[in-house]
């Protein structure tokens, strides 16, 4: 089906593809005009980007209830979606008559779709009914306009739990996750008769309790029916208290309206001069998604808390769920450390605040609205935490999310996607320095183990020590001195599984061997699973962001570290795209070995900077979002899980990247845009000039920064924050004098005498 352009976008296309500029120099167009939602809806490899409306952080949110872009069909409307992975967890549905209205989720042809941020509008084929739909914070309005002809009916589903009908409202829950979503709806009419939708059928009359499925009908005739609702996870009195507070009356144009503003006053924090206008689109809608994760849960002075499913008091500080460590602590959080470090503060003590009413004390690696979806490995909410607390941001609560965080470590299993004690695998790791691996073809007998996610045994290595480095920080800063000594010899582990020989980390069997044979791209069974996860051995060898320096030092040192990243990106799949993609799905985006559509690889195209190279840096990050960031429907290379990846496309965008959490640098890559603009909230900017970039003119020639010669490929956090202005002089052909000395390589952790040797 073809899609027809909003007039918005169509407007922006027809007037041109460079994006006028006004002559005092400010854009033309207000930033939420070049979100493109449809970015990515048509997956490279595994799940679809899908379109959702919600303000910034919001807990009211929906997604387009359906497959991918080339769905003919939606199944119904949502009312709200929980978590980032979940589809509707309540559906409405308007149609023409009582037949339709006897499935509780009609099935829907659709054209004329219409998504931005703050909006949403689609024409129902089937039953020729016009929608439109907006969000608030916690409420949100839609509105139908039937055919003059047409029999009225709605048809709305909780999917679980319980609704009832009384004049114009209607209300109930939908049980999830342990605890209920309360629903508060007023009609702008209200139903001639209603009944329980079972078996097919409309029962008319008083509903029975514990249905989910009503049928509503309305007035033969009636054109314009409209629908506001609240949400909420502790009543149905808080529900009509936060609908009451934010949309009073059915003007849709108006909740727009204030949805936009929104949107651009967050968006707007980053102002963009230069460039295309499909780089401008490209970049905005990634800085869009930003903003979908973490949601502000907290409703009038309460949380509902899904890890002990009870309602607390948030005592004035917002309360945020709905998190991926695994992807987000690489960018995304450092992207809301930049922009809103009062938020990331929150986000920080929400953490900790779920710790404390978990019952284990552990820290979540997946908060949710329902508790803890304990996904991927590691737990890197210690990486986060350390790396803001490095970065200045005020008001995070250290202690206590240190106490939880080494409650967690010395308790609970490393085992992937496992939630439980720490078992024979982890006194393994503890005693020996890794994660031990089986032989190729061994049968598996540990109990715990995932039988699909494996052992993953050199991701879990990497990230464990990763997140002991991280401990080790936040114990120094404590003053907890015994506590750092033994985090920190745990800091170095990765060395434990770093084989000289081949320059990869490389899996051992429990008697300290190398795991062989050994195929860095397809060994481990499916995803490279037993030895790697979702990525192969090619990504993994890059997996020390914290210790960039030692890794330089194993291969041999800089020289040979660039020769290896030029391997990286140079070595074929070695397959078939079939044979390749039926053993690696998740990581797709490649160029080379180098897969940019699964987080683990992001950092991997500025490691040039840490060897003397970093013209080529600058030319692999403008390869890697002129080939894979692109405004269309296949435009965004992976999986974007909530923003982690789009926090990529934003920084590398505007020229500099957070290789390092945990240390507060940037490396400097190569901007698109000839001048950005980063508001801060402490009233400063920090400006990036590129001038004279282009497609062409991706090599930085010279810089300064706040006037002052800057021959390095990095800055730090407090340059940035303290009113920096970073000027990069560009040019088509590589000054490969300009950041190359020893001594312009970004800082790394300095690696004690006493670390282990490599491959010991």
């Amino acid at each position: 089906m073809k899609r027809s352009l909003s007039p918005i976008l169509l407007a922006l296309l027809v007037i041109s593809s460079a994006c006028p500029i006004h002559a005092q120099g400010t854009p033309a167009f207000s930033p939420v005009d070049f979100v493109n939602p449809y970015i990515g809806g048509i997956s490279q490899e595994l799940v679809s980007t899908v379109p959702v409306m919600q303000l910034p952080n919001s807990m009211m949110r929906v997604g387009v209830n359906r497959g991918d872009f080339t769905s003919p069909i939606l199944a119904g409307l949502p009312l709200f979606q929980a978590t980032h992975y979940d589809g509707a967890a309540m559906t409405i549905c308007p149609v023409n008559g009582e037949a339709r209205a006897s499935n509780p989720v009609p099935s829907c042809h659709y054209d004329q779709e219409h998504g931005t941020p703050y909006r949403y509008s689609v024409h129902l084929e089937d039953d020729n009914i016009d929608v439109a739909f907006a969000p608030s914070y916690r409420a949100a309005i839609y509105r139908f306009s039937f055919d003059e002809a047409a029999h009225p009916y709605l048809a709305v589903s909780a999917h679980d739990g319980e609704l009832s009908v009384s004049g114009n409202t209607i209300s109930g829950y939908r049980n999830y996750g342990g605890g209920k979503i309360y629903i508060y709806m007023l009609l702008s009419a209200a139903p001639v008769q209603f009944g329980e939708i079972v078996g097919g059928a409309i029962h008319y009359g008083k509903p029975t309790a514990g249905n989910p499925d009503l049928a509503l009908a309305f007035a033969p005739g009636l054109h314009t029916l409209s629908a506001r609702y609240g949400i909420s996870y502790i009543s149905v009195a808080q529900a009509k208290r936060s609908l009451g507070e934010e949309i009073d009356n059915f003007d849709l144009d108006k909740v727009a309206s204030a949805g936009r503003a929104a949107w651009n006053a967050a968006l707007g924090k980053i102002t963009v001069y230069g460039g295309s206008y499909d780089q401008k689109v490209v970049f905005y809608t990634a800085l869009w998604h930003t903003y979908e994760r973490m949601v502000n849960v907290s409703e009038d002075g309460s949380y509902w808390s899904g890890f002990d499913k009870k309602a607390h008091n948030d005592n004035g500080i917002p309360y945020y769920t709905d998190d991926a460590t695994w992807d987000s602590f690489r960018a995304l959080h450092a992207l809301a450390a930049l922009l809103d470090p009062k938020r990331e503060s929150d986000e920080d003590n929400s953490y900790v605040r779920s710790a404390m009413q978990s019952g284990t004390g552990w820290v979540p690696t997946t908060p949710e609205i329902s508790g803890d979806g304990h996904v991927m490995n590691g737990n890197h909410f210690a990486v986060i935490m350390w790396d803001d607390y490095a970065k200045g941001v005020p008001g995070i609560d250290l202690a206590n999310g240190y106490k939880a965080l080494k409650n967690t470590m010395s308790q609970e299993t490393m085992l992937p996607w496992q939630k439980e004690q720490a078992g024979t695998l982890d006194q393994f790791y503890y005693a020996h320095g890794y994660f031990p691996a089986l032989k190729p073809g061994e049968a598996e007998t540990v109990q715990g183990v995932h039988p699909f996610e494996r052992r993953q045994a050199v991701p879990v290595t990497l990230g464990a020590s990763y997140d002991a480095w991280s401990m080790a920080q936040i114990a120094k800063a404590l003053g907890k001195t015994d506590d750092y000594t033994t985090f920190l010899g745990h800091a170095f582990n990765y060395r434990h599984l770093y084989n000289p020989a081949t320059g990869f980390f490389h899996a051992k069997d429990a008697s300290g061997s190398f795991i062989e044979p050994m195929d860095y791209i397809f060994s481990g069974s499916f995803g490279d699973r037993d030895y790697y996860d979702e990525n192969n051995g090619w990504t993994y060898r890059w997996d020390l962001p914290y210790n960039v320096g030692d890794l330089v030092q194993m291969m041999g040192g800089p020289a040979q570290f660039a020769h290896n990243l030029d391997q990286t990106f140079e070595t074929g799949l070695g397959r078939s795209k079939r044979d390749y993609f039926e053993q690696l799905p998740d990581a797709t985006g490649y160029i080379g070995q180098f897969a940019i559509g699964n987080e683990p690889g992001m950092h991997i195209p500025y490691l040039y900077n840490y060897a003397g190279e970093p013209w080529k840096t600058q030319k692999a990050v403008r390869q890697v979002l002129e080939t894979w960031w692109r405004n269309d429907l296949q435009g965004i290379p992976g999986d974007e899980d909530g923003g982690g990846l789009s926090a990529f496309a934003v920084f590398s965008s505007i020229g500099f990247y957070p290789v390092s959490p945990g240390l507060p640098v940037y490396n400097i890559g190569s901007p698109l845009f000839s001048k950005v603009v980063v508001s801060l909230t402490n009233g400063k900017t920090f400006v990036v000039v590129a001038n004279g970039c282009s497609h062409d003119s991706k090599y930085v020639q010279s810089a300064t920064f706040n006037g002052k010669p800057w021959n390095k490929p990095w800055f730090t956090q407090q340059q940035a924050t303290d009113e920096g202005r970073l000027v990069l002089q560009m040019g088509a052909v590589p000054n490969k004098q300009w950041g190359s000395s020893p001594d312009d390589a970004p800082p790394s952790t300095a690696t004690p005498a006493n670390a282990p040797a490599p491959g010991s």
